[in-house]
């Protein structure tokens, strides 16, 4: 993620993900043809290199040549915990080579069948030289017994420097790392649902059942606690702080931001506490008692969280909460968002939302501006108010299916320039690339709810992956 250099956010370093590597080509060649082993070991070398090129921690299983070689290497993969294990063809090699390592990983698979260069030199090749290059022989073998053994796969041909291939390549694997950080993860559900949202609401038990991980159920009095704990001097170093990030508006009162501030100082103690990853609350509150308080005192501690890599999102809208999980860990940000209106004049869809945002996604220096009230909302004190940066941009959501089933909805499109509203909210103009009204019928007959993820960058080809590694129907709506 591209982050403003003006901007002294700090990050969240995100577990790594971890690829088991095994290489193979037929033991029956290495006899007749000396020189081919040392050069298709090279050639492994190379990939595992690459592999770290991309972020991963490579488990490398090394160069089998039989069925007791790959079971070894399965025992050795099943053992380390893989997110995604990458079987290489570097030349023919049968299935018995790399259908136990699938089976017993518990992984998703990749295989790749790289070349050594993207032609061979047909005048001189000898067929040492050749079988170098027979990768691909062997594929369809994979596929046909990996299908009729149940095992999920998916495949990227080209050679060990194609761009291309490795494109491919790096999107599986950072699929890999955004199911492992939801199946790892720990997320937070703090306060009660918002009266009367349908849409919002989550059976906890189906977010373990769809992606894996836990959710933690906390109380407003479990951000209470940690908040009384916070000194004046920390109140003054996070005030500080949002004077360096923030644009201060001259609607800013000092005891509210003061009040933020403190709250922010507790909700890193609670986070930090609980182990979260993500967050999403909400609390109505009454006649402005403590958690009433809390609640108005959040935006600004959630939105510095979020811009670290912990996404919070308010209104209890933990499977948005998850997809800014998802949209951050694609490096594209994630800010909390629901349509706010449609502009037929320019052809834009204007998107945002009051509360927390992805301030690392900012198109310039966030302001906070101060608000004596919140719509639809008790309490009063400071905001967050920006658009996202212009340029490509995605919508991205979990919607959960009348079986309980979640799927993925996208929309890619570019935030452009036009007024904005200056009320204290998020806000973006969406170009879709039709008509605005369309857009928003197209959008919502998808069955997602109101709120969403906004991150730059056109991200439906890695959501795609995503969506093929965690078994998810991903819908994607255009012009």
């Amino acid at each position: 993620m591209t982050v403003p250099t003006e901007l002294p956010l700090d990050r969240v370093t995100a577990p790594r993900v971890r690829v088991g590597l095994v290489a193979g080509g037929l033991g029956a060649y290495w006899p007749q043809f000396p020189d081919l082993l040392p050069a298709l070991r090279g050639s492994a070398d190379r990939v595992s290199a690459r592999m770290r090129e991309l972020g991963a921690d490579v488990v490398d299983a090394g160069f089998v040549s039989d069925a007791q070689e790959g079971a070894a290497a399965a025992e050795k993969l099943r053992a380390a915990g893989c997110d995604l294990i990458v079987g290489f063809l570097t030349t023919y090699m049968t299935a018995t080579m790399l259908v136990p390592i699938a089976q017993r990983s518990g992984a998703p698979v990749l295989l790749i069948n790289l070349q050594p260069t993207e032609s061979m030199d047909h005048a001189s090749v000898d067929t040492g030289q050749w079988l170098a290059y027979c990768g691909a022989c062997p594929l369809p073998e994979m596929a046909n017994a990996f299908q009729r053994c149940g095992v999920p796969f998916r495949s990227v041909s080209g050679h060990l420097e194609d761009e291309r291939a490795w494109t491919r390549i790096g999107r599986w694997v950072r699929a890999a790392g955004v199911r492992a950080a939801l199946r790892r993860g720990r997320h937070g559900l703090m306060g009660h649902l918002y009266p009367g949202m349908l849409d919002v609401s989550t059976d906890l038990t189906l977010v373990s059942a769809n992606f894996g991980g836990h959710v933690e159920v906390l109380e407003f009095d479990d951000l209470r606690v940690r908040v009384e704990k916070v000194t004046d001097a920390e109140v003054r170093a996070r005030t500080d702080r949002a004077a360096e990030i923030f644009e201060l508006d001259a609607s800013v009162d000092g005891d509210d931001l003061a009040w933020a501030a403190r709250v922010s100082v507790g909700l890193d103690r609670l986070v930090e506490d609980f182990g979260l990853d993500s967050l999403a609350y909400y609390h109505r509150g009454l006649d402005g008692e403590i958690h009433e308080r809390l609640g108005a005192g959040m935006i600004l501690g959630a939105s510095l969280l979020t811009a670290r890599g912990i996404p919070a999102a308010g209104e209890y809208e933990l499977r948005t909460s998850l997809a800014m999980l998802v949209a951050d860990r694609l490096g594209g940000g994630g800010s909390f968002t629901e349509l706010q209106a449609l502009d037929f004049r320019r052809g834009h869809v204007e998107m945002g939302h009051d509360g927390p945002a992805h301030l690392a996604i900012s198109a310039r220096r966030p302001l906070l501006r101060g608000l004596g009230v919140y719509h639809g909302k008790r309490g009063y004190g400071v905001s967050v108010e920006f658009d996202v940066r212009h340029g490509p941009v995605t919508a991205f959501g979990i919607v959960q299916r009348r079986d309980g089933r979640y799927g993925f909805v996208a929309s890619e499109g570019e935030v452009v320039d036009g007024p904005l509203m200056r009320i204290g909210n998020t806000t973006s103009r969406v170009d879709f690339g039709c008509d605005p009204g369309e857009w928003t019928d197209a959008w919502s007959a998808t069955g997602i709810s109101h709120h969403w993820a906004l991150c730059t960058g056109h991200r439906i080809a890695d959501l795609r992956a995503l969506a093929d590694l965690m078994e998810v129907e991903l819908v994607e709506v255009g012009p």
